[in-house]
């Protein structure tokens, strides 16, 4: 049986929208202040740590307001670094928005040109995209144990070639050669290449090539929420790498999982449908309860979800929190469980406000 949603709050009373800037606040008296400003020394040290390596930002917002930020020596507030998977969530994200528009059902099949009549893939449907049931193959890494991955070398990979080989300047052609391997629904397997294929439905919906696209993204979703850093990256064929490739702020990356966080209402507006942040939260029972669609869950008693990006790209969810805590860096692949750790230990500074 699938826990109980901790319920999302609502926006603080006399609290700004950080559309414009966001809000500054002290840190609540319950934080273990001593123990996150020993986490915050020692990423942002003169000596990089060697096992969490590099770490360009951390960002934590709580109640809605910035309690605690801190950047690389080289690094300005408006620097924007590349999300890496957590693109998979903004791409999620557009299909809510064409969801609550009227303009896709996630219950029908994925309209895939390259895909014959008769092909069993055409009963894959968007929602099994979007929970990564679709039962198409996919190889980009193994577990190596303790949070630790290994991305597999370009002969066994369909990662590396999608994304920097053959498929680079079609990326959603190179997700549709993707083959059948299990029926939908039968297991779970992270595959990029059905965040590409849904980036291009959303592309192919709006209509009008990649200008439509940037400018439906644009007013949509990141002009709404504040986002001004925000630089998706398309390809030769005119789609939105929606695996990989969008570039932000640490502050536009927290606006991102703010809106969330405040269950997809903006300043008084609905930009998600309702019942979507619930619907990406809730873990297909096929992941072991840590994938919802298009995020990652963290079964608990924080209700913590994330947007999770190679390197220890991190957005964390806390609704019991209500917390949004953002990691930007570049942690090793194999050392990865140390970011993982760290956000850990910086969100558990926190657990003394869930009271």
């Amino acid at each position: 049986m699938t826990p109980a949603l901790q319920a999302l709050a609502t926006q603080p009373r006399g609290v700004p929208w950080p559309t414009t800037s966001w809000p500054r606040a002290d840190l609540d008296p319950r934080v273990d202040r001593a123990a996150l400003q020993e986490l915050l020394d020692r990423a942002f040290g003169d000596v990089e740590p060697d096992d969490l390596e590099r770490t360009n930002a951390v960002v934590v917002v709580q109640h809605g307001a910035i309690v605690a930020e801190r950047y690389r020596r080289d690094v300005e507030p408006d620097h924007a670094f590349i999300s890496w998977s957590m693109a998979k969530s903004i791409t999620s994200a557009l299909v809510g928005i064409l969801v609550r528009q009227g303009r896709l059902d996630i219950s029908r099949p994925i309209p895939v040109k390259e895909w014959p009549a008769g092909d069993p893939r055409q009963r894959i449907t968007i929602d099994q995209m979007l929970r990564m049931v679709d039962g198409l193959r996919f190889r980009e890494a193994e577990d190596l144990g303790n949070g630790n991955i290994r991305y597999y070398a370009e002969d066994e990979s369909d990662v590396i070639p999608m994304l920097f080989g053959v498929g680079k300047d079609d990326v959603a052609a190179f997700a549709a050669t993707l083959p059948y391997q299990v029926e939908p629904e039968a297991r779970w397997n992270y595959n990029s290449g059905a965040s590409n294929l849904l980036s291009r439905l959303v592309r192919d919906t709006i209509g009008g090539g990649e200008a439509e696209m940037r400018a439906f993204m644009k007013r949509e979703l990141f002009d709404r929420i504040g986002m001004r850093t925000a630089d998706p990256r398309f390809d030769q064929a005119g789609n939105f790498v929606g695996s990989s490739h969008c570039y932000c702020s640490a502050q536009d990356f927290a606006r991102f999982g703010y809106l969330y966080l405040r269950d997809g209402v903006w300043d008084g507006e609905r930009i998600l449908p309702a019942g979507w942040v619930d619907y990406a939260r809730t873990p297909s029972t096929q992941s072991d309860g840590i994938y919802g669609a298009h995020f990652w869950v963290i079964p608990g008693s924080l209700g913590l979800f994330y947007c999770s990006g190679a390197w220890g790209q991190r957005i964390l969810i806390s609704p019991k929190l209500d917390l949004v805590v953002v990691r930007l860096g570049q942690t090793s692949p194999h050392k990865v469980a140390a970011a993982v750790r760290y956000c850990k230990e910086v969100i558990d500074t926190f657990r003394p406000t869930a009271a």
